[in-house]
Protein backbone atom coordinates (compact mmCIF):
# COMPACT_ATOMS: atom_id res chain seq x y z
CA UNK A 1 0.00 0.00 0.00
CA UNK A 2 2.86 2.40 0.86
CA UNK A 3 4.60 1.61 -2.44
CA UNK A 4 1.34 2.23 -4.33
CA UNK A 5 0.94 5.66 -2.73
CA UNK A 6 4.52 6.61 -3.64
CA UNK A 7 3.91 5.50 -7.23
CA UNK A 8 0.71 7.53 -7.37
CA UNK A 9 2.50 10.63 -6.05
CA UNK A 10 5.21 10.31 -8.70
CA UNK A 11 2.59 9.91 -11.44
CA UNK A 12 0.72 13.01 -10.22
CA UNK A 13 3.91 15.08 -10.15
CA UNK A 14 4.93 14.06 -13.66
CA UNK A 15 1.45 14.77 -15.01
CA UNK A 16 1.39 18.24 -13.44
CA UNK A 17 4.82 19.13 -14.80
CA UNK A 18 3.85 18.09 -18.31
CA UNK A 19 0.56 20.03 -18.23
CA UNK A 20 2.01 23.19 -16.59
CA UNK A 21 -1.14 23.78 -14.57
CA UNK A 22 -1.02 26.88 -12.39
CA UNK A 23 -3.33 27.88 -9.55
CA UNK A 24 -3.86 31.42 -8.29
CA UNK A 25 -5.04 31.59 -4.68
CA UNK A 26 -6.65 34.69 -3.21
CA UNK A 27 -4.90 35.75 0.00
CA UNK A 28 -8.01 37.19 1.55
CA UNK A 29 -6.47 39.72 3.94
CA UNK A 30 -3.18 40.39 2.17
CA UNK A 31 -4.08 42.24 -1.08
CA UNK A 32 -2.32 39.53 -3.03
CA UNK A 33 -2.51 36.35 -5.07
CA UNK A 34 -0.35 33.36 -4.22
CA UNK A 35 0.70 31.13 -7.10
CA UNK A 36 0.96 27.35 -7.01
CA UNK A 37 2.89 25.88 -9.93
CA UNK A 38 3.55 22.16 -10.41
CA UNK A 39 2.06 21.59 -6.97
CA UNK A 40 4.36 23.99 -5.09
CA UNK A 41 3.91 27.53 -3.72
CA UNK A 42 6.00 29.78 -5.98
CA UNK A 43 5.33 33.50 -5.65
CA UNK A 44 2.98 36.24 -4.49
CA UNK A 45 1.52 38.92 -6.73
CA UNK A 46 1.00 41.92 -4.48
CA UNK A 47 -0.98 45.13 -4.92
CA UNK A 48 -4.31 43.47 -5.68
CA UNK A 49 -6.36 45.91 -3.58
CA UNK A 50 -9.06 44.63 -1.17
CA UNK A 51 -9.23 40.88 -1.76
CA UNK A 52 -11.90 40.10 0.84
CA UNK A 53 -14.07 38.72 -1.97
CA UNK A 54 -11.54 38.75 -4.78
CA UNK A 55 -12.45 36.91 -8.00
CA UNK A 56 -10.02 35.91 -10.75
CA UNK A 57 -10.86 35.08 -14.39
CA UNK A 58 -8.80 34.29 -17.45
CA UNK A 59 -9.34 34.84 -21.15
CA UNK A 60 -6.57 33.50 -23.36
CA UNK A 61 -3.30 34.65 -21.81
CA UNK A 62 -4.88 37.56 -19.96
CA UNK A 63 -5.79 37.46 -16.28
CA UNK A 64 -8.27 39.79 -14.57
CA UNK A 65 -9.13 40.37 -10.92
CA UNK A 66 -12.10 42.18 -9.43
CA UNK A 67 -11.59 43.51 -5.91
CA UNK A 68 -14.04 44.20 -3.13
CA UNK A 69 -13.42 47.95 -3.42
CA UNK A 70 -14.34 48.22 -7.09
CA UNK A 71 -11.05 47.80 -8.93
CA UNK A 72 -10.57 45.72 -12.06
CA UNK A 73 -6.95 44.66 -12.38
CA UNK A 74 -5.39 43.15 -15.49
CA UNK A 75 -2.34 40.95 -15.01
CA UNK A 76 -0.09 38.60 -16.94
CA UNK A 77 -0.64 35.11 -15.46
CA UNK A 78 2.64 33.81 -16.92
CA UNK A 79 4.97 36.71 -16.06
CA UNK A 80 2.88 37.26 -12.89
CA UNK A 81 2.89 41.04 -13.28
CA UNK A 82 0.12 43.61 -12.95
CA UNK A 83 -0.48 45.36 -16.28
CA UNK A 84 -3.09 47.93 -15.30
CA UNK A 85 -6.11 48.74 -13.18
CA UNK A 86 -9.32 50.75 -13.35
CA UNK A 87 -11.71 51.69 -10.53
CA UNK A 88 -15.32 51.32 -11.61
CA UNK A 89 -17.00 52.07 -8.27
CA UNK A 90 -16.70 51.72 -4.51
CA UNK A 91 -18.09 48.19 -4.67
CA UNK A 92 -18.14 45.87 -7.69
CA UNK A 93 -19.91 42.52 -7.44
CA UNK A 94 -19.16 40.63 -10.66
CA UNK A 95 -17.61 40.81 -14.10
CA UNK A 96 -17.36 39.02 -17.44
CA UNK A 97 -14.76 39.01 -20.20
CA UNK A 98 -15.78 39.21 -23.84
CA UNK A 99 -13.68 39.03 -26.97
CA UNK A 100 -13.11 42.77 -27.03
CA UNK A 101 -14.43 44.05 -23.70
CA UNK A 102 -14.69 43.60 -19.95
CA UNK A 103 -18.06 44.34 -18.31
CA UNK A 104 -18.36 45.04 -14.58
CA UNK A 105 -21.56 44.98 -12.50
CA UNK A 106 -21.45 47.57 -9.72
CA UNK A 107 -23.32 47.92 -6.46
CA UNK A 108 -22.81 51.34 -5.01
CA UNK A 109 -22.90 53.66 -8.01
CA UNK A 110 -25.71 51.64 -9.60
CA UNK A 111 -24.11 51.06 -12.97
CA UNK A 112 -22.51 48.59 -15.35
CA UNK A 113 -19.12 49.57 -16.77
CA UNK A 114 -17.95 48.53 -20.23
CA UNK A 115 -14.16 48.64 -20.66
CA UNK A 116 -11.88 47.48 -23.43
CA UNK A 117 -9.56 44.55 -22.74
CA UNK A 118 -6.83 47.00 -21.59
CA UNK A 119 -9.30 48.54 -19.11
CA UNK A 120 -9.91 51.78 -20.98
CA UNK A 121 -13.49 52.95 -20.31
CA UNK A 122 -15.99 52.69 -23.18
CA UNK A 123 -19.36 53.22 -21.56
CA UNK A 124 -21.07 53.42 -18.15
CA UNK A 125 -24.65 52.12 -18.15
CA UNK A 126 -26.50 53.85 -15.29
CA UNK A 127 -29.36 51.67 -14.04
CA UNK A 128 -30.45 53.23 -10.75
CA UNK A 129 -30.01 49.82 -9.09
CA UNK A 130 -27.44 47.46 -7.67
CA UNK A 131 -26.55 45.14 -10.53
CA UNK A 132 -25.91 41.40 -10.30
CA UNK A 133 -25.79 38.19 -12.32
CA UNK A 134 -23.84 39.59 -15.26
CA UNK A 135 -23.38 37.08 -18.11
CA UNK A 136 -22.53 36.84 -21.82
CA UNK A 137 -24.41 35.03 -24.58
CA UNK A 138 -23.28 35.52 -28.19
CA UNK A 139 -23.35 39.31 -28.77
CA UNK A 140 -25.58 39.89 -25.74
CA UNK A 141 -24.68 41.17 -22.29
CA UNK A 142 -27.28 40.21 -19.68
CA UNK A 143 -27.58 41.35 -16.07
CA UNK A 144 -30.22 41.75 -13.34
CA UNK A 145 -31.19 44.97 -11.58
CA UNK A 146 -31.66 44.01 -7.95
CA UNK A 147 -33.61 47.09 -6.85
CA UNK A 148 -35.77 47.34 -9.97
CA UNK A 149 -36.80 43.66 -10.34
CA UNK A 150 -35.60 43.84 -13.94
CA UNK A 151 -33.50 41.69 -16.27
CA UNK A 152 -31.67 43.76 -18.89
CA UNK A 153 -30.35 42.51 -22.22
CA UNK A 154 -27.84 44.69 -24.08
CA UNK A 155 -26.45 43.93 -27.51
CA UNK A 156 -23.06 44.76 -29.00
CA UNK A 157 -24.16 46.55 -32.17
CA UNK A 158 -20.68 46.02 -33.63
CA UNK A 159 -21.07 42.24 -33.16
CA UNK A 160 -17.66 41.74 -31.59
CA UNK A 161 -15.75 43.72 -34.21
CA UNK A 162 -13.66 46.71 -33.19
CA UNK A 163 -14.76 48.63 -30.11
CA UNK A 164 -17.77 47.20 -28.27
CA UNK A 165 -20.92 49.30 -28.68
CA UNK A 166 -23.62 48.11 -26.29
CA UNK A 167 -27.18 49.36 -26.56
CA UNK A 168 -30.27 48.19 -24.70
CA UNK A 169 -31.96 45.38 -26.66
CA UNK A 170 -34.74 44.24 -24.34
CA UNK A 171 -35.71 44.55 -20.68
CA UNK A 172 -37.99 42.25 -18.70
CA UNK A 173 -39.85 44.02 -15.86
CA UNK A 174 -41.37 42.60 -12.65
CA UNK A 175 -39.44 39.36 -13.08
CA UNK A 176 -39.35 38.62 -9.35
CA UNK A 177 -38.43 40.29 -6.08
CA UNK A 178 -34.78 41.16 -5.46
CA UNK A 179 -32.81 39.24 -8.09
CA UNK A 180 -29.42 38.41 -6.59
CA UNK A 181 -27.56 36.06 -8.94
CA UNK A 182 -27.86 34.28 -12.27
CA UNK A 183 -26.28 31.70 -14.52
CA UNK A 184 -26.26 30.72 -18.18
CA UNK A 185 -27.38 27.20 -19.13
CA UNK A 186 -27.29 26.74 -22.90
CA UNK A 187 -29.36 29.64 -24.28
CA UNK A 188 -31.18 30.26 -20.98
CA UNK A 189 -30.38 33.02 -18.51
CA UNK A 190 -31.60 31.74 -15.13
CA UNK A 191 -32.10 34.33 -12.36
CA UNK A 192 -32.63 33.69 -8.65
CA UNK A 193 -34.62 35.92 -6.26
CA UNK A 194 -34.36 36.54 -2.53
CA UNK A 195 -38.08 36.68 -1.80
CA UNK A 196 -39.90 35.13 -4.76
CA UNK A 197 -40.86 31.46 -4.93
CA UNK A 198 -39.57 30.92 -8.46
CA UNK A 199 -36.58 31.16 -10.76
CA UNK A 200 -36.76 33.44 -13.75
CA UNK A 201 -35.68 32.07 -17.13
CA UNK A 202 -35.00 34.19 -20.21
CA UNK A 203 -34.73 32.24 -23.47
CA UNK A 204 -32.06 34.33 -25.19
CA UNK A 205 -32.86 32.92 -28.63
CA UNK A 206 -36.56 33.84 -28.54
CA UNK A 207 -36.24 36.65 -25.96
CA UNK A 208 -39.12 35.29 -23.91
CA UNK A 209 -39.44 34.99 -20.11
CA UNK A 210 -40.99 32.36 -17.86
CA UNK A 211 -41.10 31.49 -14.16
CA UNK A 212 -40.19 28.11 -12.64
CA UNK A 213 -41.57 27.26 -9.19
CA UNK A 214 -39.10 26.14 -6.52
CA UNK A 215 -39.84 23.36 -4.06
CA UNK A 216 -37.92 21.44 -1.44
CA UNK A 217 -39.40 18.38 -3.01
CA UNK A 218 -39.60 15.69 -0.31
CA UNK A 219 -41.74 17.83 1.97
CA UNK A 220 -43.02 20.07 -0.84
CA UNK A 221 -42.03 23.17 1.14
CA UNK A 222 -41.41 26.26 -0.91
CA UNK A 223 -37.79 27.48 -0.91
CA UNK A 224 -37.77 31.26 -0.72
CA UNK A 225 -34.03 31.87 -0.92
CA UNK A 226 -31.93 30.13 -3.57
CA UNK A 227 -28.20 29.59 -2.94
CA UNK A 228 -25.96 31.72 -5.13
CA UNK A 229 -25.68 30.06 -8.51
CA UNK A 230 -21.90 30.03 -8.23
CA UNK A 231 -22.47 27.28 -5.66
CA UNK A 232 -24.51 25.12 -8.04
CA UNK A 233 -22.94 22.35 -10.10
CA UNK A 234 -24.30 21.58 -13.56
CA UNK A 235 -22.78 18.89 -15.71
CA UNK A 236 -23.56 15.68 -17.47
CA UNK A 237 -27.20 14.83 -16.90
CA UNK A 238 -27.61 16.29 -13.38
CA UNK A 239 -27.88 19.57 -11.50
CA UNK A 240 -26.74 19.74 -7.86
CA UNK A 241 -28.06 22.54 -5.63
CA UNK A 242 -27.11 23.13 -1.98
CA UNK A 243 -30.31 23.51 0.05
CA UNK A 244 -30.88 26.65 2.12
CA UNK A 245 -31.10 26.01 5.86
CA UNK A 246 -31.17 22.23 5.50
CA UNK A 247 -28.56 19.45 5.51
CA UNK A 248 -29.22 18.42 1.93
CA UNK A 249 -27.91 18.63 -1.60
CA UNK A 250 -30.86 18.72 -4.02
CA UNK A 251 -30.46 16.73 -7.23
CA UNK A 252 -32.33 17.55 -10.45
CA UNK A 253 -32.06 16.34 -14.00
CA UNK A 254 -30.86 18.66 -16.77
CA UNK A 255 -34.44 19.91 -17.26
CA UNK A 256 -34.73 20.77 -13.54
CA UNK A 257 -36.99 17.83 -12.72
CA UNK A 258 -36.43 16.60 -9.19
CA UNK A 259 -34.48 13.34 -8.65
CA UNK A 260 -33.72 13.17 -4.91
CA UNK A 261 -32.25 14.90 -1.85
CA UNK A 262 -28.87 13.73 -0.53
CA UNK A 263 -28.56 13.99 3.25
CA UNK A 264 -25.27 15.69 4.20
CA UNK A 265 -23.27 16.20 7.38
CA UNK A 266 -23.90 19.93 7.58
CA UNK A 267 -25.42 22.92 5.83
CA UNK A 268 -23.91 22.85 2.33
CA UNK A 269 -22.39 26.01 0.90
CA UNK A 270 -20.44 25.08 -2.21
CA UNK A 271 -20.70 22.14 -4.58
CA UNK A 272 -18.03 21.41 -7.18
CA UNK A 273 -18.07 18.74 -9.89
CA UNK A 274 -14.93 16.88 -10.86
CA UNK A 275 -13.80 17.33 -14.49
CA UNK A 276 -15.04 13.84 -15.38
CA UNK A 277 -18.39 14.54 -13.63
CA UNK A 278 -18.01 11.37 -11.54
CA UNK A 279 -17.66 13.07 -8.15
CA UNK A 280 -19.05 16.09 -6.34
CA UNK A 281 -17.17 17.86 -3.54
CA UNK A 282 -19.33 19.66 -0.95
CA UNK A 283 -18.26 22.29 1.60
CA UNK A 284 -20.20 23.41 4.67
CA UNK A 285 -20.79 26.34 7.02
CA UNK A 286 -21.03 26.71 10.81
CA UNK A 287 -19.58 23.92 12.93
CA UNK A 288 -18.90 21.89 9.79
CA UNK A 289 -16.77 24.61 8.14
CA UNK A 290 -13.63 22.39 8.38
CA UNK A 291 -15.30 19.46 6.56
CA UNK A 292 -15.72 18.48 2.92
CA UNK A 293 -17.58 15.43 1.66
CA UNK A 294 -17.35 13.60 -1.65
CA UNK A 295 -20.49 12.34 -3.42
CA UNK A 296 -20.52 9.68 -6.14
CA UNK A 297 -22.69 11.25 -8.86
CA UNK A 298 -23.85 7.88 -10.17
CA UNK A 299 -24.99 6.32 -6.90
CA UNK A 300 -25.74 9.72 -5.28
CA UNK A 301 -24.11 8.50 -2.06
CA UNK A 302 -21.43 10.10 0.11
CA UNK A 303 -18.25 8.04 -0.27
CA UNK A 304 -15.61 10.10 1.59
CA UNK A 305 -15.38 12.69 4.39
CA UNK A 306 -12.31 14.86 5.10
CA UNK A 307 -11.83 17.07 8.16
CA UNK A 308 -9.27 19.88 8.34
CA UNK A 309 -7.81 22.11 11.06
CA UNK A 310 -9.57 25.26 9.91
CA UNK A 311 -12.40 26.68 7.81
CA UNK A 312 -12.56 25.45 4.22
CA UNK A 313 -13.40 28.45 2.03
CA UNK A 314 -12.95 27.05 -1.45
CA UNK A 315 -12.07 23.97 -3.48
CA UNK A 316 -10.78 23.42 -7.00
CA UNK A 317 -10.29 20.22 -9.00
CA UNK A 318 -7.23 19.82 -11.18
CA UNK A 319 -8.10 19.34 -14.85
CA UNK A 320 -5.08 17.19 -15.62
CA UNK A 321 -4.25 15.13 -12.54
CA UNK A 322 -6.22 13.33 -9.82
CA UNK A 323 -6.07 16.13 -7.25
CA UNK A 324 -8.49 18.35 -5.37
CA UNK A 325 -7.10 21.61 -3.93
CA UNK A 326 -8.66 22.85 -0.67
CA UNK A 327 -8.09 26.31 0.86
CA UNK A 328 -7.87 26.00 4.65
CA UNK A 329 -8.19 29.60 5.75
CA UNK A 330 -7.37 29.50 9.47
CA UNK A 331 -4.11 27.59 9.15
CA UNK A 332 -2.73 29.42 6.10
CA UNK A 333 -2.44 26.48 3.76
CA UNK A 334 -3.85 24.69 0.75
CA UNK A 335 -4.42 20.98 1.24
CA UNK A 336 -4.26 18.59 -1.72
CA UNK A 337 -6.40 15.44 -1.82
CA UNK A 338 -5.57 12.54 -4.13
CA UNK A 339 -8.85 11.76 -5.88
CA UNK A 340 -8.23 8.19 -7.05
CA UNK A 341 -7.32 6.60 -3.73
CA UNK A 342 -8.87 9.41 -1.62
CA UNK A 343 -6.11 10.34 0.80
CA UNK A 344 -4.49 13.63 1.85
CA UNK A 345 -1.65 13.91 -0.65
CA UNK A 346 0.18 16.92 0.82
CA UNK A 347 -0.19 20.40 2.30
CA UNK A 348 1.12 23.63 0.77
CA UNK A 349 1.99 26.07 3.55
CA UNK A 350 2.69 29.81 3.81
CA UNK A 351 -0.40 30.93 1.90
CA UNK A 352 -1.91 33.65 4.04
CA UNK A 353 -5.65 33.36 4.78
CA UNK A 354 -6.47 31.60 1.50
CA UNK A 355 -9.95 31.72 0.00
CA UNK A 356 -10.73 31.43 -3.74
CA UNK A 357 -8.61 29.08 -5.88
CA UNK A 358 -8.53 29.79 -9.62
CA UNK A 359 -7.01 27.65 -12.36
CA UNK A 360 -4.91 28.87 -15.29
CA UNK A 361 -3.57 26.45 -17.89
CA UNK A 362 -0.56 27.50 -19.97
CA UNK A 363 -1.13 27.76 -23.68
CA UNK A 364 -4.91 28.23 -23.51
Amino acid sequence: MKFLKILLLITVALTSIQAKEKFFVVERENSSLATIYNGLKRTNIEGMRNMNHGVVKFEGKDGYVISRDGYVIKFDPEAEKILGEYKTSKSAIGFVIGKNYVAVANYDDQSVDILDRDLNPIKKIVTGSKNVGIKIYKDYLIFSQMDNDTISVYKDMNEGKGKAKFEVYKEFKDVGQLPFDAMIKDNNYIAGFFTSSHYGVVDLDTMTYKKIKIYLNDERKMVLKVPHFGFWSIGGDKVFVPAVGDNKVLVYDKDFKFIKNIETQGLPVFTSLSPDKKHLAVTYSGKDFPTIQIIDTKTLKIIETFNFDGKVLHIRWSNVSPQLYVSVNDTNKVAVIHTKEWFLNREIFNIKKPSGIFLYEDGK
